[in-house]
């Protein structure tokens, strides 16, 4: 299977940018409904600062329909990493290189097995520098283990690492370096550091991905690059990544789906001048005649003159009966006191909720698309974030990947001093 083709279609059929597995499977159960995905199998563990899921693809049906390649996706979620909570990062640290381990145990690598650590991204791009980042932390083994005498290589494992950049800077696609470097030192395994995309704002820096069925680097923001997973490599690879941007068009579809949401429960609230929406006041007026015309009497600060301003509403409804995303005829004048009905409440079956959430979505991307089209949004403190979960992985490898080593007697060893 064709990791890019898949992961495309997927997108097509959602309008949605993710790389979490965790979050697909939210994508697909909100818009298809229950029951659960044939070929998808969810587990999830409580610990002491958030939640392990584990989800299982294990048929091809079932990746297609997750737009991910079959294999396993262990999801650490953990709030106090956005808080710099020093006890949450030594411990999801723990977690990282408890997974580690766990892979390498049930692909019985041996414990002299070579593994090519490789930190994808841009090191001069903060959001997508957590690769090489966490290389920079790591500890390197392999040239220490092959001086050493084989006595002094007791509880050490030979370990690689390197930031092979993008195509931007070296003119090479990462994954014919990555294949060239697994050709020459023949790995048992390639782990590989990089940083997703999310769907959900509360995953930026909150959430850890680690997954064996390898990675197509920068997917989640529309940057198709070769695939690197066992089949393009011939090695076992292990991919653990941390979401740090969401796409400006995801953020304002999951806006509107809570204020959808919330008119639903609240239905329409009668005010002193007439009806109005569950949220409070009515929204502000707005400028022009299109179909986002004013609904009172005023300009909107700051609006552009002649430019009409996207209701969030007629959004909704619109995008629910939409087959393309073409602005409609301009509405007879509404009072300014009067606000148009909320969504229907009414709950479609599974394929028509599909098509309703994808007209929703390519209405928005009509409406919002010259302005905010390609754009995307990562926190402001993101170099702290960046930095954090950059040492919080490398540890996490450590752990997993040295659990016994002595690295200055093996240095010194290696270096005929010890």
């Amino acid at each position: 299977m064709d990791l890019g083709a898949i992961h495309s279609e997927w997108m097509r059929r959602y309008r949605t940018h993710t790389d979490l597995a965790l979050e697909a499977r939210e994508v697909v159960i909100q818009h298809e409904g229950p029951p659960e995905i044939p070929g998808v199998a969810v587990e999830t563990e409580q610990t002491p600062v958030g939640v392990i899921s584990r989800v299982a693809i294990t048929t091809e049906e079932g990746a297609r329909a997750m737009g991910k390649l079959p294999g396993s996706y262990t999801t650490i979620e953990a709030p106090g990493l956005r808080l710099r909570d020093q006890e949450a990062l030594e411990h999801v640290a723990e977690l990282i290189g408890r997974e580690v381990a766990a892979f390498l145990e049930r692909w019985q690598v041996p414990q002299d097995g070579e593994v090519l650590v490789v930190g994808l991204g841009n090191w001069n791009a903060t959001p997508d520098a957590v690769g090489p980042r966490t290389i920079h932390h790591l500890i390197v083994t392999r040239h220490f283990f092959y001086m050493a005498p084989p006595a002094a290589r007791a509880g050490a494992r030979p370990v690689a690492g390197i930031s092979p950049g993008v195509l931007g800077i070296t003119g090479l696609e990462t994954a014919e370096i990555v294949q060239g470097i697994v050709r020459q030192i023949q790995p048992a395994v390639v782990i590989c550091i990089d940083a997703l995309a999310a769907r959900s704002v509360e995953r930026l820096g909150t959430t850890v991905q680690i997954a064996d069925a390898g990675i197509q680097p920068g997917s989640g923001v529309g940057n198709k690059r070769f695939g690197i997973t066992r089949q393009t490599l011939g090695v076992p690879v292990i991919a653990i990544g941390v979401p740090t941007v969401v796409h400006a068009l995801t953020v304002v579809a999951d806006g509107l789906d809570r204020m959808a949401a919330h008119e639903r429960g609240n239905g329409l609230r009668a005010g002193p001048s007439g009806p109005s929406m569950g949220m409070g006041e009515a929204p502000a007026a707005r400028v022009g005649n299109g179909p986002a015309a004013a609904l009172g009497s005023g300009p909107t600060p700051g609006a552009v003159p002649g430019m009409p301003l996207p209701d969030p509403r007629w959004i909704l409804q619109r995008g629910a009966g939409a087959s393309g995303g073409m602005a409609p005829p301009p509405p007879a004048p509404v009072p300014a006191a009067q606000s148009l009905p909320p969504a229907s409440p009414a709950a479609p079956g599974p394929g028509i909720a599909t098509t309703a959430a994808a007209a929703q979505r390519a209405v928005l991307e009509d409406v919002l698309g010259p302005f905010m089209g390609n754009l995307i949004m990562t926190p402001k403190e993101i170099d702290v974030l960046v930095e954090d979960v950059a040492e919080m992985i490398a540890d996490g490898l450590n752990q997993g990947l040295h659990p016994d080593l002595d690295l200055n007697r093996l240095i010194l060893a290696a270096t005929g001093a010890g």
